[in-house]
């Protein structure tokens, strides 16, 4: 009837023409959108870097923006605040090591060998890397939650109103606690695991303690300690940068500021582990 192809028209009207298959998003795009998101996100990262190390130099000439004492209270709060659990993994972590290289080399009548193992690992890799990886995880974390904080609370867009950088503000003092506090802890985590591993060797092994302890000192080298300490540095700056990197980039509401905390400690920990095998490389693939 007249009304039936009336009605018909009207709906072609608001539904409009079938939509064309050819425009939805396929699969290629998808993959383009998601590798030029990663691009940028990785341009932001590398400038950011290069801005917060040069905000963190030139604040040593120029303290203008840096708040006082804020680098004491971030000190004392990666350091200090840290050492404790720091101390404790590394004590374990030095006599799992100690009992983990005795059972090999008990095969071969060489549990003294146990002593050389133990300074190597500890001082090269272990000792740096799992402070690292701690830090990280404690005191990383707490900056990224911090930052997304003030972003979704306004308080950075507040700064730059007010003409006040916040990377000088915020950051700086985070990048120097973090760069003097972590080659300490990593310091103090050396002599620790090498003392717990030193320990267990002691008690579980028929070495005397003399013996253990002058082959502790007969392995180590000034060239793998010094190694442990550049590890430690660049830890300490990758791990700012990422903190600071993902409280930036906060999204959304309350969520958004767990999901920059979560994603700080991923990026930071991956990141940690790629420099680790570029120093090991750079230092022993020689």
């Amino acid at each position: 009837s007249l009304a039936d192809f009336a009605a018909s028209i009207r709906l072609a009207s608001v539904s409009g023409p079938p939509a064309d298959p050819q425009l939805e998003p396929g699969l290629l795009n998808r993959l383009g959108e998601r590798a030029y998101e990663g691009v940028k996100a990785v341009m932001s990262f590398l400038y950011l870097a290069s801005d917060l190390t040069w905000a963190s130099v030139s604040a040593l000439v120029d303290r203008k923006g840096v708040r006082p004492g804020t680098f004491v209270e971030q000190a004392i709060r990666v350091g200090a605040d840290g050492l404790s659990i720091v101390a404790v993994i590394l004590f374990l972590l030095g006599g799992v090591s100690t009992l983990q290289a005795a059972a090999q080399l008990r095969q071969f009548g060489a549990n003294v060998l146990v002593a050389d193992l133990l300074a190597i690992g500890i001082t090269r890799e272990l000792g740096p890397l799992m402070t690292a990886i701690m830090v990280a995880g404690r005191s990383g974390s707490a900056f990224a939650a911090e930052i997304a904080t003030m972003k979704f609370t306004e308080e950075v867009d507040a700064l730059r109103t007010m003409a006040l950088d916040p990377l000088r503000l915020v950051a700086v003092p985070k990048m120097w606690a973090m760069l003097l506090t972590v080659p300490l802890l990593t310091v103090l985590a050396n002599f620790i695991g090498l003392a717990g591993g030193t320990l267990t060797g002691v008690l579980s092994l028929d070495i005397s303690p003399s013996t253990f302890i002058n082959r502790v000192q007969n392995a180590l080298l000034l060239k793998d300690i010094l190694t442990g300490l550049v590890k430690s540095v660049s830890f300490a700056w990758i791990i700012t940068v990422v903190s600071v990197f993902r409280g930036l980039r906060f999204r959304g509401g309350a969520a958004g500021v767990g999901e920059a905390t979560t994603s700080s400690v991923v990026t930071a920990i991956f990141a940690i582990i790629v420099l680790d095998l570029t120093w090991g490389m750079l230092f022993y693939l020689r």
